[in-house]
């Protein structure tokens, strides 16, 4: 079906593809008055031509790029979670059917939306992807470091640091335990760690940089736990948190849900943490370091809520608990069997 008239169209759905976008419009009553595939040079120049409307995408990549374009263009561009769209598709799958769906997800009232990143955020974000999978790298080569000195009976303590202390003197030893070329392939792989940490170093020195230069970022790294690093990731993900309606839906978001609150209830916390985002699983460990630390709590002004949220637990009951669990209410032990207050 192709575009009857311009001024008809009240919605407009985009379904993304890298060359070829899949175009389906809604006039005011729903009906369908346009249904084409243009392609990429083509969106702006035909959307410029289009007076201001909804437009409705899922959010993927290149979303946030084209939703800023048309937003300068008057209309109205949203974004979406894929899965929010999926129950709106009816029939085969296929591009035009997921543009349609898209329209129809996109009027509903109680739809979900991502907000649209600014280039800045997706700088920041990149960066941060990058060192994530720097870091990721430099996990593996230490565990390979690792595994291959403990096949011939080298054993060195858990710990980067101590690894990374005792490997220049296990190297200069040239014990009969580590072949020549076992050693060889040893030192390549130091030689590729002290690579990973000069650029790991950079990434990390550039982003918090820009995190004491942001307002937000700052404002964020008054809490208790949170640096630069996690400022920024945070920054990065969700702007100023407009997107959020109430502070519930945020740690939704990180995935501080009910079904966590026990230990007895909570899901496996390995599967929780592979689905969690940066931003998520960098809060949890830096609120963990702050509440494990006992010194801490006087410092960030803790002790008072700590205290009262231990409920007279004693300190090795509050250092064995789960770091996934969190308190039902102040005043209760939350171990698994432990006697209340």
């Amino acid at each position: 079906m192709s575009q009857t008239a311009n001024t008809a169209i009240a919605v407009i759905g985009i379904d993304i593809g890298k060359n070829s976008f899949h175009v389906v419009g809604h006039d005011a009553r729903g009906a369908i008055v346009l249904r084409q595939k243009w392609s990429r040079g083509q969106v702006e120049a035909r959307l410029a031509n289009i007076p201001p409307c909804l437009i409705g995408m899922e959010a993927c990549v290149g979303a946030h790029h084209l939703s800023r374009k048309l937003a300068s263009l008057g209309h109205d561009a949203r974004l979406m979670p894929a899965k929010y769209v999926r129950p709106y598709s009816k029939g085969q799958k296929n591009d035009f059917n997921d543009a349609e769906a898209i329209a129809e997800a996109v009027q509903r009232p109680t739809m979900k939306f991502v907000a649209t990143k600014t280039a800045e955020q997706l700088d920041l974000q990149a960066l941060h992807r990058v060192r994530e999978r720097l870091v990721s790298q430099r996990t593996g080569i230490i565990n390979q470091i690792r595994a291959f000195m403990l096949e011939r009976g080298i054993a060195v303590r858990q710990g980067i640091g101590f690894l990374r202390t005792e490997l220049p003197t296990i190297l200069a030893t040239r014990t009969d335990a580590l072949s020549p070329r076992m050693l060889r392939v040893i030192e390549e792989l130091a030689g590729d760690w002290r690579r990973l940490d000069q650029r790991i170093d950079g990434l990390s020195g550039e982003i918090e940089a820009l995190a004491r230069q942001d307002q937000a970022c700052s404002r964020l790294m008054t809490v208790p736990g949170i640096g630069p690093i996690i400022s920024s990731a945070m920054v990065a993900a969700i702007g100023t948190g407009d997107v959020f309606s109430k502070g519930r839906d945020f740690g939704a978001w990180l995935g501080l849900v009910p079904s966590r609150s026990r230990p007895e209830t909570a899901r496996s916390s390995a599967n929780l943490e592979a689905r969690q985002s940066l931003p998520a699983r960098s809060i949890r460990a830096g609120g963990m370091v702050v509440l494990v630390r006992i010194k801490n709590w006087e410092r960030y002004g803790l002790k008072s809520w700590i205290e009262a949220a231990r409920g007279g637990c004693t300190t090795t009951c509050w250092r064995s608990r789960s770091p996934t669990s969190l308190p039902a209410s102040p005043g209760r032990c939350w171990l698994k069997g432990a006697p209340s207050s």
